[in-house]
């Protein structure tokens, strides 16, 4: 159960994020691959990336050329998580959620299997959701053989919540049903034009802000139709998706989108859960204090109801 107001931790934490990243050099500035770089040697406010020695990869077929994929498997499987990682469509890879991907396998008995997408701005839209599509109808294809159970999941933070809910109606659109039992969107980006939160954020310096979000998309979409429903998901067709976590902080430039795609998937007769954290900023649970903790049981605890 969220809290109904912050932490004295959890402003104190923000406080801190705000003080180690307000004169970092600009994104546009340095670049992608520069970014990229850094947070691969972990210099960034996350930290060293830490790695699961029981991850293991191999390599499927893809739009161009083979798709890697991350799985990270419990003790016993249950089912498949389809887990699609953030970023901004930009930077981040299928091996930096390692810590919280082990955790949710052995939480909910689902192995995590994470692709490794193309990013842009060197392969802009469609890449990134085609690979995430091709992962999807691999998994449909090949997973009772493979894993020894056909019940899947999917989910994601961030551009990968986006790339989870464009995935989803991908493929109820080609299969003609929806193959996934539940789904965890997690802080996601669902209107590529802004909406009112992300005008209103500004450019404060907690880690997403209004400056970034806009760079973000532009690299993402270059130049494309922004109310495009594959590029902006909230414009699609929702109908006959799977029960969806949506959960985000109050202190996120991204809280709109989460508070709008939760009404429209309602609407759409979809069932909905809308969790609003006091004072989470964005990617808040994936730091290992006790709000992201308590973020990630959430997490697992509505993956585990819905699957019961």
């Amino acid at each position: 159960m969220t809290p109904n107001r912050p932490p004295a931790e959890v402003l104190a934490f923000n406080d801190r994020i705000a003080d180690e990243t307000r004169d970092l050099p600009r994104m546009w500035d340095v670049g992608a691959p520069a970014v990229r770089q850094a947070r691969e040697a972990g210099q960034s406010v996350f930290g060293d990336i830490v790695r699961s020695d029981r991850a293991h990869t191999f390599e499927i077929p893809g739009p161009a050329g083979p798709i890697q994929l991350r799985l990270i498997s419990p003790a016993t499987v249950r089912g498949i998580y389809l887990h699609l990682h953030g970023g901004g469509w930009t930077l981040g890879a299928n091996d930096h959620a390692d810590f919280v991907n082990e955790r949710l396998a052995d939480s909910t008995g689902l192995v995590v299997v994470a692709p490794r997408y193309r990013l842009a701005p060197e392969h802009p839209y469609p890449a990134g959701p085609d690979d995430c599509e091709a992962a999807a109808v691999w998994l449909v294809e090949h997973s009772l053989d493979r894993f020894g159970t056909d019940l899947l999941t999917i989910g994601g933070e961030s551009a990968g919540a986006h790339l989870a809910a464009v995935t989803m109606v991908r493929m109820r659109k080609r299969l003609g049903a929806n193959p996934f039992s539940a789904a965890s969107l997690i802080y996601g980006a669902y209107d590529l034009r802004g909406t009112p939160s992300v005008a209103a954020f500004g450019d404060q310096p907690l880690i997403l802000n209004q400056p970034n979000t806009e760079w973000f998309v532009e690299q993402f979409a270059a130049g494309e139709e922004l109310t495009n429903p594959d590029i902006s998901p909230l414009f699609a067709d929702l109908s006959g998706l799977p029960p969806a976590l949506f959960l985000v902080g109050d202190t996120d430039p991204l809280l709109d989108d989460s508070l709008f795609m939760d009404a429209r998937w309602r609407a759409a007769d979809n069932k909905s859960r809308l969790e609003i954290w006091p004072g989470g900023i964005h990617a808040f649970d994936f730091f290992d204090n006790s709000y992201g903790r308590a973020a990630r049981d959430s997490i697992h605890s509505f993956l585990n109801e819905v699957l019961t």
